[in-house]
Protein backbone atom coordinates (compact mmCIF):
# COMPACT_ATOMS: atom_id res chain seq x y z
CA UNK A 1 0.00 0.00 0.00
CA UNK A 2 3.14 2.70 0.79
CA UNK A 3 4.09 2.12 -2.80
CA UNK A 4 0.50 3.01 -4.40
CA UNK A 5 0.54 6.18 -1.86
CA UNK A 6 4.04 6.91 -3.43
CA UNK A 7 2.60 7.06 -6.77
CA UNK A 8 -0.63 9.36 -5.93
CA UNK A 9 2.07 12.04 -3.98
CA UNK A 10 4.32 12.43 -6.53
CA UNK A 11 2.45 12.48 -9.65
CA UNK A 12 0.22 15.48 -7.59
CA UNK A 13 2.81 18.55 -9.43
CA UNK A 14 2.72 16.48 -12.42
CA UNK A 15 -1.18 17.15 -12.39
CA UNK A 16 -0.65 20.88 -11.63
CA UNK A 17 1.78 21.31 -14.17
CA UNK A 18 -0.52 19.90 -16.99
CA UNK A 19 -3.65 21.81 -15.77
CA UNK A 20 -5.56 23.89 -18.85
CA UNK A 21 -6.64 26.37 -16.55
CA UNK A 22 -4.88 28.47 -13.77
CA UNK A 23 -5.53 27.83 -10.30
CA UNK A 24 -5.41 30.75 -7.61
CA UNK A 25 -2.86 31.56 -5.45
CA UNK A 26 -4.17 30.47 -2.13
CA UNK A 27 -5.60 27.00 -3.34
CA UNK A 28 -2.13 26.61 -4.50
CA UNK A 29 -0.74 27.13 -1.28
CA UNK A 30 -3.35 24.74 0.74
CA UNK A 31 -2.34 22.32 -2.21
CA UNK A 32 1.23 22.54 -1.06
CA UNK A 33 0.55 22.62 2.75
CA UNK A 34 -1.00 19.27 2.34
CA UNK A 35 1.04 18.10 0.26
CA UNK A 36 3.81 18.73 2.79
CA UNK A 37 1.69 17.21 5.26
CA UNK A 38 0.78 13.98 3.20
CA UNK A 39 4.80 13.71 3.11
CA UNK A 40 5.14 14.09 7.39
CA UNK A 41 2.71 11.16 8.12
CA UNK A 42 -0.55 13.34 8.68
CA UNK A 43 -2.68 11.15 6.82
CA UNK A 44 -5.31 11.55 8.48
CA UNK A 45 -5.73 15.44 8.53
CA UNK A 46 -4.75 15.30 4.58
CA UNK A 47 -7.87 12.82 3.98
CA UNK A 48 -10.41 14.75 5.73
CA UNK A 49 -9.29 18.62 4.15
CA UNK A 50 -8.89 16.97 0.68
CA UNK A 51 -12.14 15.29 0.62
CA UNK A 52 -14.11 18.55 2.21
CA UNK A 53 -12.22 20.75 -0.14
CA UNK A 54 -13.20 18.76 -3.33
CA UNK A 55 -16.42 18.67 -2.52
CA UNK A 56 -17.03 22.41 -1.71
CA UNK A 57 -15.50 23.02 -5.11
CA UNK A 58 -16.53 20.67 -7.32
CA UNK A 59 -19.90 22.67 -8.40
CA UNK A 60 -17.79 25.70 -9.30
CA UNK A 61 -15.92 27.37 -12.75
CA UNK A 62 -13.14 25.48 -14.73
CA UNK A 63 -10.50 26.39 -12.09
CA UNK A 64 -12.41 25.15 -9.32
CA UNK A 65 -13.55 21.90 -10.56
CA UNK A 66 -9.60 21.14 -11.46
CA UNK A 67 -8.61 22.35 -7.76
CA UNK A 68 -11.93 19.45 -7.01
CA UNK A 69 -9.76 16.93 -8.76
CA UNK A 70 -6.52 17.59 -7.43
CA UNK A 71 -7.77 17.73 -3.59
CA UNK A 72 -9.30 14.30 -4.67
CA UNK A 73 -6.03 13.02 -5.73
CA UNK A 74 -4.42 14.01 -2.40
CA UNK A 75 -7.33 13.08 -0.04
CA UNK A 76 -6.38 9.13 -2.33
CA UNK A 77 -3.25 9.35 -1.57
CA UNK A 78 -3.92 9.93 2.37
CA UNK A 79 -6.45 6.93 2.20
CA UNK A 80 -4.06 4.80 -0.28
CA UNK A 81 -1.22 5.20 3.05
CA UNK A 82 -4.05 4.70 5.57
CA UNK A 83 -4.65 1.02 3.70
CA UNK A 84 -7.67 2.31 2.88
CA UNK A 85 -7.34 1.80 -1.04
CA UNK A 86 -11.13 1.34 -1.67
CA UNK A 87 -12.15 4.88 -0.39
CA UNK A 88 -8.94 5.83 -1.82
CA UNK A 89 -10.07 4.17 -5.18
CA UNK A 90 -13.39 6.11 -4.88
CA UNK A 91 -11.72 10.25 -4.69
CA UNK A 92 -10.02 8.98 -8.03
CA UNK A 93 -12.91 7.69 -9.75
CA UNK A 94 -14.19 11.32 -8.76
CA UNK A 95 -10.91 13.03 -9.65
CA UNK A 96 -11.19 11.61 -13.32
CA UNK A 97 -14.54 12.36 -14.06
CA UNK A 98 -14.52 15.93 -13.14
CA UNK A 99 -15.72 17.47 -15.85
CA UNK A 100 -12.84 19.19 -17.95
CA UNK A 101 -10.36 17.06 -17.08
CA UNK A 102 -8.12 16.33 -19.68
CA UNK A 103 -7.90 12.87 -21.19
CA UNK A 104 -4.29 12.28 -20.85
CA UNK A 105 -4.48 13.11 -16.84
CA UNK A 106 -7.78 10.89 -16.51
CA UNK A 107 -5.68 7.96 -18.06
CA UNK A 108 -3.28 8.35 -15.56
CA UNK A 109 -5.76 8.15 -12.13
CA UNK A 110 -7.64 5.21 -14.38
CA UNK A 111 -4.73 3.62 -13.92
CA UNK A 112 -4.03 4.34 -10.43
CA UNK A 113 -7.43 3.90 -9.79
CA UNK A 114 -7.52 0.24 -11.09
CA UNK A 115 -4.30 -0.57 -9.09
CA UNK A 116 -6.26 0.99 -5.90
CA UNK A 117 -9.34 -1.47 -6.41
CA UNK A 118 -6.99 -4.56 -6.97
CA UNK A 119 -5.85 -3.76 -3.77
CA UNK A 120 -9.24 -3.63 -2.41
CA UNK A 121 -9.74 -7.17 -3.91
CA UNK A 122 -12.22 -5.65 -6.58
CA UNK A 123 -11.23 -7.52 -9.35
CA UNK A 124 -13.97 -7.04 -11.22
CA UNK A 125 -13.77 -3.17 -11.35
CA UNK A 126 -10.06 -3.45 -11.81
CA UNK A 127 -10.43 -5.68 -14.98
CA UNK A 128 -12.91 -3.24 -16.25
CA UNK A 129 -10.81 -0.40 -15.54
CA UNK A 130 -7.34 -1.68 -16.82
CA UNK A 131 -9.43 -2.93 -19.86
CA UNK A 132 -10.48 0.89 -20.28
CA UNK A 133 -7.04 2.01 -20.05
CA UNK A 134 -5.45 -0.72 -22.48
CA UNK A 135 -8.07 0.52 -24.89
CA UNK A 136 -5.71 3.80 -25.79
CA UNK A 137 -2.21 2.60 -24.34
CA UNK A 138 -0.12 0.02 -24.91
CA UNK A 139 2.06 -1.61 -21.63
CA UNK A 140 3.31 -4.68 -20.97
CA UNK A 141 3.65 -4.90 -17.81
CA UNK A 142 -0.39 -3.17 -17.17
CA UNK A 143 -1.61 -6.00 -20.05
CA UNK A 144 0.50 -9.20 -18.14
CA UNK A 145 -1.86 -7.90 -15.38
CA UNK A 146 -4.77 -8.07 -16.51
CA UNK A 147 -4.29 -11.32 -17.81
CA UNK A 148 -3.11 -12.58 -14.72
CA UNK A 149 -6.66 -11.12 -12.73
CA UNK A 150 -8.97 -12.37 -15.34
CA UNK A 151 -7.13 -15.74 -15.03
CA UNK A 152 -7.96 -14.94 -11.15
CA UNK A 153 -11.91 -14.29 -11.70
CA UNK A 154 -11.95 -17.43 -14.40
CA UNK A 155 -12.70 -15.40 -17.08
CA UNK A 156 -10.83 -17.49 -19.52
CA UNK A 157 -12.54 -16.19 -22.38
CA UNK A 158 -11.59 -12.67 -22.22
CA UNK A 159 -8.09 -13.82 -20.56
CA UNK A 160 -7.28 -15.89 -23.81
CA UNK A 161 -8.00 -12.78 -26.00
CA UNK A 162 -6.01 -10.78 -24.25
CA UNK A 163 -3.15 -13.38 -23.47
CA UNK A 164 -2.88 -13.42 -27.57
CA UNK A 165 -1.83 -9.65 -26.99
CA UNK A 166 0.51 -10.18 -24.39
CA UNK A 167 2.30 -12.76 -26.22
CA UNK A 168 2.93 -11.07 -29.23
CA UNK A 169 4.21 -8.02 -26.87
CA UNK A 170 6.89 -10.01 -24.89
CA UNK A 171 9.77 -11.20 -26.47
CA UNK A 172 10.67 -13.82 -23.79
CA UNK A 173 8.13 -14.92 -21.49
CA UNK A 174 9.26 -15.79 -17.53
CA UNK A 175 8.41 -18.94 -16.06
CA UNK A 176 5.42 -16.86 -14.68
CA UNK A 177 3.92 -15.69 -17.67
CA UNK A 178 4.65 -19.17 -19.18
CA UNK A 179 2.78 -20.93 -16.31
CA UNK A 180 0.05 -18.29 -16.24
CA UNK A 181 -0.41 -19.21 -20.31
CA UNK A 182 -0.56 -22.58 -20.05
CA UNK A 183 -3.71 -22.37 -17.54
CA UNK A 184 -5.27 -19.60 -19.86
CA UNK A 185 -4.90 -21.85 -22.22
CA UNK A 186 -5.92 -24.94 -20.66
CA UNK A 187 -9.18 -23.63 -18.88
CA UNK A 188 -10.09 -21.28 -22.31
CA UNK A 189 -10.33 -25.05 -24.46
CA UNK A 190 -7.18 -24.41 -26.28
CA UNK A 191 -5.69 -27.94 -25.48
CA UNK A 192 -3.95 -28.40 -28.76
CA UNK A 193 -2.05 -25.16 -28.56
CA UNK A 194 -1.14 -25.36 -24.59
CA UNK A 195 0.05 -28.88 -25.56
CA UNK A 196 2.33 -27.11 -28.08
CA UNK A 197 3.13 -24.92 -25.54
CA UNK A 198 4.57 -27.71 -23.48
CA UNK A 199 6.01 -29.60 -25.81
CA UNK A 200 8.22 -26.94 -26.96
CA UNK A 201 9.76 -26.81 -23.84
CA UNK A 202 10.14 -30.38 -22.60
CA UNK A 203 13.87 -31.43 -22.48
CA UNK A 204 15.75 -34.19 -20.40
CA UNK A 205 16.08 -31.23 -17.34
CA UNK A 206 12.07 -30.69 -17.22
CA UNK A 207 10.88 -32.14 -14.19
CA UNK A 208 8.29 -35.21 -14.27
CA UNK A 209 5.22 -32.77 -13.41
CA UNK A 210 5.90 -31.00 -16.87
CA UNK A 211 5.45 -34.49 -18.47
CA UNK A 212 2.91 -35.56 -16.79
CA UNK A 213 0.70 -32.32 -17.46
CA UNK A 214 2.05 -32.36 -21.21
CA UNK A 215 0.99 -35.73 -21.33
CA UNK A 216 -2.39 -35.15 -19.76
CA UNK A 217 -2.98 -32.64 -21.92
CA UNK A 218 -2.51 -35.14 -25.21
CA UNK A 219 -5.19 -36.98 -23.80
CA UNK A 220 -7.44 -34.26 -23.47
CA UNK A 221 -6.63 -32.60 -26.75
CA UNK A 222 -7.97 -36.18 -27.88
CA UNK A 223 -4.05 -36.79 -28.91
CA UNK A 224 -3.54 -40.47 -27.36
CA UNK A 225 -1.06 -41.59 -29.30
CA UNK A 226 1.39 -38.32 -28.47
CA UNK A 227 0.17 -39.02 -24.83
CA UNK A 228 1.56 -42.16 -24.71
CA UNK A 229 4.58 -41.21 -26.69
CA UNK A 230 5.37 -38.43 -24.12
CA UNK A 231 4.69 -40.97 -21.27
CA UNK A 232 7.06 -43.27 -22.43
CA UNK A 233 10.03 -40.45 -23.09
CA UNK A 234 9.86 -39.36 -19.76
CA UNK A 235 9.66 -43.22 -18.63
CA UNK A 236 12.93 -43.63 -20.27
CA UNK A 237 14.31 -40.17 -18.67
CA UNK A 238 14.24 -42.12 -15.27
CA UNK A 239 11.32 -38.83 -14.40
CA UNK A 240 8.26 -41.64 -14.21
CA UNK A 241 9.67 -43.99 -11.37
CA UNK A 242 7.18 -45.15 -9.08
CA UNK A 243 4.90 -48.83 -9.99
CA UNK A 244 1.60 -46.32 -11.19
CA UNK A 245 3.64 -44.75 -13.91
CA UNK A 246 4.46 -47.94 -15.33
CA UNK A 247 1.10 -49.46 -15.36
CA UNK A 248 -0.17 -46.48 -16.54
CA UNK A 249 2.76 -46.61 -19.22
CA UNK A 250 1.11 -49.60 -20.57
CA UNK A 251 -2.28 -48.28 -20.82
CA UNK A 252 -1.52 -45.21 -22.65
CA UNK A 253 0.13 -46.96 -25.05
CA UNK A 254 -3.14 -49.48 -25.41
CA UNK A 255 -5.08 -46.64 -25.61
CA UNK A 256 -3.06 -44.84 -28.14
CA UNK A 257 -2.41 -47.23 -30.88
CA UNK A 258 1.34 -48.57 -29.65
CA UNK A 259 -0.38 -52.19 -28.01
CA UNK A 260 3.10 -53.86 -28.98
CA UNK A 261 5.12 -51.38 -27.11
CA UNK A 262 2.86 -51.98 -24.11
CA UNK A 263 3.68 -55.50 -24.72
CA UNK A 264 7.56 -54.76 -24.78
CA UNK A 265 7.39 -52.57 -21.54
CA UNK A 266 5.48 -55.68 -19.84
CA UNK A 267 8.23 -58.30 -21.00
CA UNK A 268 10.75 -55.71 -19.98
CA UNK A 269 9.47 -55.67 -16.80
CA UNK A 270 8.95 -59.23 -16.42
CA UNK A 271 12.72 -59.64 -17.32
CA UNK A 272 13.74 -57.46 -14.48
CA UNK A 273 11.57 -58.45 -11.91
CA UNK A 274 9.60 -55.70 -11.58
CA UNK A 275 6.33 -57.10 -11.43
CA UNK A 276 5.27 -60.66 -11.21
CA UNK A 277 4.24 -63.49 -13.92
CA UNK A 278 0.63 -63.99 -12.35
CA UNK A 279 -2.29 -63.94 -14.21
CA UNK A 280 -3.17 -60.71 -14.13
CA UNK A 281 0.00 -59.66 -15.91
CA UNK A 282 -0.02 -62.17 -18.35
CA UNK A 283 -3.37 -61.39 -19.34
CA UNK A 284 -2.80 -58.25 -19.81
CA UNK A 285 0.13 -59.50 -21.99
CA UNK A 286 -1.66 -61.60 -24.27
CA UNK A 287 -4.73 -58.78 -25.23
CA UNK A 288 -1.86 -56.77 -25.63
CA UNK A 289 -0.64 -58.66 -28.13
CA UNK A 290 -3.81 -59.34 -29.56
CA UNK A 291 -4.44 -55.78 -29.76
CA UNK A 292 -1.14 -55.79 -31.97
CA UNK A 293 -2.03 -58.49 -34.26
CA UNK A 294 1.59 -60.06 -33.26
CA UNK A 295 0.09 -63.80 -34.06
CA UNK A 296 2.94 -65.49 -32.15
CA UNK A 297 3.27 -63.85 -29.43
CA UNK A 298 -0.25 -63.78 -28.59
CA UNK A 299 -0.83 -67.39 -29.32
CA UNK A 300 2.27 -68.15 -27.37
CA UNK A 301 0.81 -65.60 -24.07
CA UNK A 302 -2.67 -66.98 -24.79
CA UNK A 303 -1.24 -70.59 -24.27
CA UNK A 304 0.39 -69.38 -20.99
CA UNK A 305 -2.49 -68.30 -19.64
CA UNK A 306 -4.48 -71.38 -20.06
CA UNK A 307 -2.05 -72.99 -18.63
CA UNK A 308 -1.81 -71.27 -15.62
CA UNK A 309 -5.54 -71.01 -15.02
CA UNK A 310 -6.67 -74.25 -16.25
CA UNK A 311 -9.76 -72.46 -17.10
CA UNK A 312 -11.95 -74.16 -19.60
CA UNK A 313 -12.58 -70.43 -21.07
CA UNK A 314 -9.12 -69.60 -21.55
CA UNK A 315 -8.30 -72.98 -23.29
CA UNK A 316 -11.23 -71.83 -25.76
CA UNK A 317 -10.04 -68.09 -25.81
CA UNK A 318 -6.57 -69.50 -27.00
CA UNK A 319 -7.99 -72.10 -29.33
CA UNK A 320 -10.67 -69.81 -31.08
CA UNK A 321 -8.20 -67.22 -31.65
CA UNK A 322 -5.43 -69.76 -33.04
CA UNK A 323 -8.60 -70.51 -35.31
CA UNK A 324 -9.25 -66.79 -36.20
CA UNK A 325 -5.35 -66.76 -37.62
CA UNK A 326 -5.08 -69.78 -39.47
CA UNK A 327 -3.15 -71.88 -36.52
CA UNK A 328 -5.63 -74.73 -36.77
CA UNK A 329 -3.32 -77.34 -35.16
CA UNK A 330 -2.81 -75.14 -32.43
CA UNK A 331 -6.61 -74.45 -32.22
CA UNK A 332 -7.67 -78.06 -32.06
CA UNK A 333 -5.48 -79.06 -28.89
CA UNK A 334 -6.79 -75.93 -27.00
CA UNK A 335 -10.55 -76.83 -27.94
CA UNK A 336 -9.95 -79.97 -26.97
CA UNK A 337 -7.96 -79.54 -23.70
CA UNK A 338 -11.11 -76.93 -23.33
CA UNK A 339 -14.03 -79.54 -23.81
CA UNK A 340 -12.29 -82.18 -21.30
CA UNK A 341 -12.64 -79.39 -19.29
CA UNK A 342 -16.50 -79.47 -19.78
CA UNK A 343 -16.74 -76.64 -21.81
CA UNK A 344 -19.75 -77.46 -24.42
CA UNK A 345 -18.88 -74.40 -26.49
CA UNK A 346 -15.59 -75.60 -27.04
CA UNK A 347 -17.59 -79.09 -28.21
CA UNK A 348 -19.07 -77.70 -31.18
CA UNK A 349 -16.06 -76.04 -32.41
CA UNK A 350 -14.28 -78.97 -32.37
CA UNK A 351 -16.40 -80.61 -35.12
CA UNK A 352 -14.66 -77.80 -37.77
CA UNK A 353 -11.77 -80.49 -37.55
CA UNK A 354 -13.71 -83.46 -38.41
Amino acid sequence: MQRLGGILLFSLWASVAQANVPLPGDIIRDLTALQEQLAGGSFDAVAERGAVQAERLAGGNASDRWASALYHQLAAGALAHMEQPEKAAGHLAQARQTRGVGAEQAARWLREEASLRRAAGQNGQAIRLLSEWLDSEQDTNTLWQLVRLMAQEAQWEAAAKRLEQAIAQTENLNENQQALALAILRHSGQNAQALNWLVEGLSSASNAEDWRQAAALAQQAGQAGMAAGLWDMAWQLGKLQEPEDFWLLVELHRAGGTPARAAERLEQALERGDIERDEKVLRLLATSWQQARHIENALSVWKAVAVQTQNAADWRQYGQLAYAWGKEEQAEQALTQAAQLGDEEASQWLANFE
